[in-house]
């Protein structure tokens, strides 16, 4: 896998060393020499990753990555801050302004490989994440929630077989307003299903068991597949953090953690993790209100006629009957002109509860709209349709509706109309249209009863 990275240095060989570096690795490289020339290559280029170095004249790399992330169009590209300064605190500006990571120069080939092979792991599930979130906002399906956030305290679970340095780090990060759970061996991994983790934090120094086999358990689970690792490594053991990189970490520290730089890095791996879980919801809740009516949680026409259509074809194949039932209320719209258009859609939720309610659970129910319903009944002969249809009729008849914070009560009858599925060269308009004859029928033999079409 290749990736389009884009390298911010204001000095030439170092753009046209790391360029090197990069393209023996087949990965498509952008250069720029500024901070101004940086941000609009990364508006005009959308590069994947930005290499970006700090000390730059004019405008610095903090700043450039702190607009970075300001601007929508470029807030989920990871920067990576390259810099000469190796000092805590230079490493924790850098992680506060919001990038991803650091490399010092001279920059380590495997460090660097590593770093990018990470990012590029990111990248392809926000990558899709994203497409699937646009795709729904061009639907109309997308709501995005006001609560949707990245920062605040991180819930991090710490796994660590050393007692006080677990305590230590552990200290460090609840004195800061962060959850942790601490566990000093690496069995009964059962709270991480109960626990929504942002952080796992693995030490690389733990000797009762294999943290690097542990970390290869995390990516394969789906429970913590998505949360960002944090591995602490022995600074005199590269190889150890390189491979822990390799399977699927997202970022190291190096022992004797430091307060500030832990701080800095477990903040910047909740953000990776968050922002990763709320496109997931965000594509959830689009997809979900691309099928289902708002008001009564019924799936809608959308999705009725799309699984009428699969249900006629699978009764076909498999020589099974299949009816459809099509409710109406009777003199809906007296209701709302005399209780108001909040009590006729209270009285439209309480339906729907009843109309669950009387079904059986292979049955799909859908409002196709206004005060209209329809139920596929799959393997259902016409016989048994209008029997189920009859039971539905009388649950909704049978009590009167509370409405109004049960202030009023409103009597609801509806009419019903039954049809079956004629054969292979029945078509969902022709079975939808004798479903609303019947309903028809229903109406014109004096509401609240069943009428059946069979042909």
């Amino acid at each position: 896998m290749s990736a389009r990275i884009l390298i911010v240095d204001d000095i030439e060989a170092n753009r046209r060393l790391l360029q090197a570096k990069l393209e023996a690795q087949y990965h498509s490289v952008i250069l720029a020499s500024s901070g101004p020339q940086a941000l609009e290559m990364a508006q005009t280029h959308d590069p994947e990753i930005i290499l970006l170095d700090v000390m730059m004249p004019g405008m610095d790399g903090y700043e450039v990555c702190r607009r970075l992330k300001a601007d929508p169009v470029t807030a989920h590209i990871p920067v990576v801050m390259v810099t000469a300064l190796s000092d805590t605190e230079d490493r924790v500006r850098g992680l506060d302004a919001g990038a991803e990571d650091f490399l010092t120069k001279p920059v380590d080939d495997f460090l660097l490989n590593s770093r990018v092979n990470t990012l590029m792991r990111y990248n392809a599930v926000t990558s899709e994440l994203r497409k699937r979130e646009a795709s729904g906002l061009k639907t109309g399906a997308m709501e995005i929630g006001a609560g949707d956030e990245t920062d605040g305290p991180a819930r991090v679970f710490l796994i660590d077989d050393n007692p006080r340095t677990s305590a230590r780090v552990a200290t460090m990060l609840r004195e800061n307003g962060h959850k942790v759970m601490t566990l000093l061996e690496s069995a009964n991994m059962g709270d991480l299903a109960q626990e929504r983790t942002d952080v796992l934090l693995v030490s690389l120094l733990s000797k009762s068991f294999d943290p690097l086999k542990l970390c290869a358990h995390f990516k394969t689970n789906d429970v913590t597949r998505a949360v960002s690792i944090l591995l602490i490594c022995d600074p005199l053991d590269r190889a150890k953090a390189v491979k822990g990189m390799e399977i699927g970490a997202s970022d190291t520290i190096m022992a004797p953690v430091d307060a500030p730089e832990l701080l800095a890095r477990v903040r910047a791996q909740a953000r990776r993790t968050r922002y990763v879980e709320i496109l997931r919801e965000r594509v959830d809740r689009g997809l979900e209100l691309s099928v289902i009516d708002q008001l009564t949680g019924l799936f809608n026409r959308r999705y009725m006629t799309s699984q009428l259509q699969q249900y006629m074809q699978r009764a076909v194949m498999g020589g099974k009957p299949l009816s459809v039932m099509m409710l109406d209320i009777d003199h809906f719209k007296l209701i709302n002109d005399t209780h108001g258009h909040q009590a006729g859609d209270e009285v439209l939720q309480e339906l729907a509860d009843r109309l669950r309610q009387n079904i059986r659970q292979v049955d799909v129910a859908c409002r196709q709209g206004g005060e209209e319903f329809l139920v596929i009944l799959p393997e259902t002969p016409g016989e048994q349709a209008f029997a189920a249809a009859e039971r539905v009729r009388k649950a909704i008849a049978a009590g009167v509706f509370s409405v109004l914070r049960d202030t009023q009560q409103v009597s609801v009858t509806v009419s019903a109309g039954v049809a079956s599925l004629q054969g292979p060269n029945d078509t969902m308009a022709e079975l939808i249209a004798r479903a609303d004859a019947a309903l028809y029928q229903a109406k014109a033999a004096g509401r609240n009863c069943v009428q059946s079409i069979a042909a």
